[in-house]
């Protein structure tokens, strides 16, 4: 099979598709045919040298959010088999014709998506909802302000802020205006146009995507008490204590019963995705040059295996 890899980090230059033998999934694995692979940021950040910091071993195969068909199943694996269309999560490879994943972090892929659109949907709705619900434990009437709600994970936690019951503010730029305002928020705020923080105040919680500076000017948006969820930034008890509120580092975990209620969302179009552009395996280099520039709307998308 063909799969992209890495022998030693650097730009986009280090990214080889190579020739690699198709892996056999093990007792507790599945085997997966990988007809869309996302491109986060993680990926392009790993290739630049953050594998090392994360004690990564060289080489590196990438990729680690899917959507495709099982191939085969290991012979403990029960609710899933050969046939069956899945989306999920991976801890690597993803960038493959085939991948191994674990029962747990794959769940039926929602019927009315094509899998370009679904493999843009897990690791980012998991992050938000594990943020929103399971860390600041958002409730329905509540505010919640979300930095970056024209991204890939903001416009997905508007959605499921929205769907939730929750009073919305989405911050992004004035380009972006009509696409936030279109996912729902009750509120939008331009960035470029003022200090966000000096209208954006007693929030329930905020979720930030973005970090640096507008991680550290978020505070001031929180009530007493209330919460801050960053995905991106090192959050310190000290930081907390000043404002008065709970703070916390999301990190993505697989989560088959989550990503099931993430799947009926989508059943009942309280939940879209956004693709920005479907690149064939070859061009991986274009793919994560692009998801590099940070300007696209929606998921760039490795098509590794043409669609049936």
């Amino acid at each position: 099979m063909k799969a992209v890899r890495i022998d030693q980090y650097g730009d986009e230059s280090v990214l080889q598709v190579v020739d690699v033998d198709t892996p056999e999934p093990g007792h507790d694995e599945v085997l997966i045919k990988v007809y869309a692979a996302s491109v986060n940021p993680m990926d392009w950040k790993i290739r630049d040298g953050a594998g090392a910091r994360f004690g990564m071993q060289l080489p590196i195969f990438l990729g680690g959010e899917i959507a495709g068909v099982v191939a085969q199943v290991g012979e403990n694996v029960t609710g899933l088999r050969v046939g069956d269309e899945v989306y999920g999560t991976v801890k690597a490879g993803g960038y493959a014709e085939y991948v191994l994943a674990q029962p747990e972090a794959v769940a039926p892929k929602p019927i009315a998506l094509d899998f370009a659109h679904a493999a843009a949907i897990p690791l980012a709705a998991l992050t938000a909802w594990q943020a929103l619900f399971d860390l600041a434990n958002l409730r329905e009437g509540q505010k919640v302000l979300i930095t970056a709600a024209a991204g890939s994970v903001g416009a997905l936690a508007v959605q499921l802020a929205k769907a939730k019951g929750a009073l919305v503010t989405g911050l992004a730029s004035g380009a972006n205006k009509a696409f936030v305002r279109a996912l729902g928020v009750d509120a939008f705020v331009d960035y470029t146009a003022q200090p966000f923080e000096n209208v954006v105040t007693d929030m329930d919680v905020v979720f930030d995507v973005v970090g640096a500076d507008t991680f550290e000017r978020a505070f001031q948006c929180v009530k007493k008490g209330g919460t801050l969820v960053t995905a991106v930034a090192f959050p310190t008890p000290e930081q907390a204590a000043q404002y008065g509120i709970r703070v916390a580092r999301v990190y993505c975990q697989p989560n088959r019963e989550e990503l099931d209620q993430i799947s009926q969302l989508v059943a009942t179009n309280q939940l879209q995705a956004q693709v920005a552009q479907v690149f064939p395996l070859e061009q991986v280099s274009a793919a994560q040059r692009l998801s590099k520039e940070g300007h696209s709307r929606g998921k760039i998308i490795l098509q590794p295996v043409i669609n049936p």
